[in-house]
């Protein structure tokens, strides 16, 4: 069962600050610019490709007018298919830049597009549209995926550093009760065990940045080795050890059908009196029942940034109790984060147009396991 949300394969490994500068000069090989389509939402284009990211695109590529966008999720039919002149231009397209909004690559639309030899997709999962045959015609395939992690690693750091002194409980605590709490309840920092479920590209991130910390930290993940947890800083431990000598548990695990309620009641339970669960990742990979018994007990502190259901309903006692700090599923990119994706999604289309092969491909064999 795999237990984080991105692949441990070695493209876990680069990062998005190196991603993101502009690419090789082409090669030889290289000759003309690759025929681009943009196919995303306009929302996304505006956010993705700010003016500086567009400049670079139009200088390695030709850009086409035209390109399918809209809510995928809302829209019938297909305007790859059902749009006259974008299934004319699909024809001539060597690489479609695809994000949000992106509707299905199919069969059929792959059918029209006979050039078509890349998918770079300035967002993360390409699991929800891109169809397996993309993969079995050789279609190369990327992901902004660890550009989006980059921040929810950022998060993650600093609600770890915060709640080694339980921050958020005590400062709910403060306002609340309008008077200075004991500091003698605070644990602090120094020593603290933070526990990693999952060494995905999020968690090998805060595994790493961890490293500036005086933590002992542990991770758990059924792929990774313990000398590859050791070269993260961290002892690869099983997941009843994880969660049982833990001080503060973040979770990094994708949401699979195997990991639906992967932490449960008993996994909570080995937490000690006092712990703080963080989850960054999805809600439903926690039992939400038995974590709110937990918090309403006042047994466990939790940091959540996703929850089950999305958002709570106004009746949940997770809403108003002092030990639980939520944000509204914003670890992730925003704002001006976003055009961190539109960059790393360029320079991939700079090493393409060079000759390159793209550093953030994503494989047909990654496709069971990544979220």
């Amino acid at each position: 069962m795999r237990t984080d949300s991105e692949p441990s394969a070695s493209t876990a490994q680069s990062t998005p600050e190196a991603a993101t500068r502009p690419g090789p000069a082409p090669t030889a090989a290289a000759t003309e610019r690759p025929t681009v389509m943009l196919a995303m939402n306009e929302s996304s284009r505006a956010r993705v490709l700010v003016p500086a990211v567009r400049d670079r695109l139009e200088l390695v590529a030709a850009v086409l007018p035209l390109g399918p966008g809209g809510d995928r999720r809302g829209d019938a039919g297909n305007p790859f298919l059902d749009d006259p002149a974008i299934r004319a231009a699909l024809g001539e397209v060597d690489v479609l830049l695809t994000g949000w909004g992106c509707p299905s690559i199919t069969p059929e639309v792959l059918a029209v597009a006979p050039k078509l030899k890349a998918i770079v997709h300035a967002a993360g999962s390409v699991k929800g549209f891109i169809d397996p045959a993309a993969f079995e015609r050789g279609i190369q395939v990327s992901s902004a995926v660890v550009a989006n992690a980059l921040p929810v690693a950022e998060f993650t750091v600093a609600t770890i550093v915060l709640s080694g002194k339980r921050a958020f409980r005590l400062g709910a605590e403060y306002k609340q009760n309008r008077k200075r709490p004991d500091p003698g309840a605070v644990p602090g920092s120094y020593g603290s065990v933070v526990g990693l479920l999952g060494a995905s590209r999020i968690g090998r991130m805060v595994a790493e940045r961890l490293r500036a910390f005086d933590l002992e930290v542990l991770i758990s993940d059924p792929y990774l080795s313990a000398a590859e947890a050791a070269e993260l800083g961290a002892e690869l431990v099983e997941l009843d050890a994880l969660f049982s000598r833990s001080d503060i548990l973040s979770v990094h695990a994708p949401l699979l059908p195997e990991t639906v309620g992967l932490v449960d009641a008993r996994l909570l339970g080995l937490l000690k009196d006092g712990s703080v669960l963080i989850n960054t990742a999805r809600g439903r990979i926690v039992d939400a029942a038995a974590l709110e018994q937990e918090c309403v007990s006042g047994r466990l502190d939790a940091v959540l940034d996703v929850t089950d259901p999305e958002p709570l309903p106004p009746e949940s006692p997770l809403l108003d109790l002092p030990n639980v700090f939520l944000t509204p599923h914003l670890a992730g990119a925003v704002g001006n984060e976003v055009a961190r994706l539109g960059e790393l999604a360029v320079s991939e289309l700079e090493r393409f147009a060079a000759g390159l092969p793209l550093q953030h491909a994503i494989s047909s064999a990654e496709l069971g396991r990544i979220a």
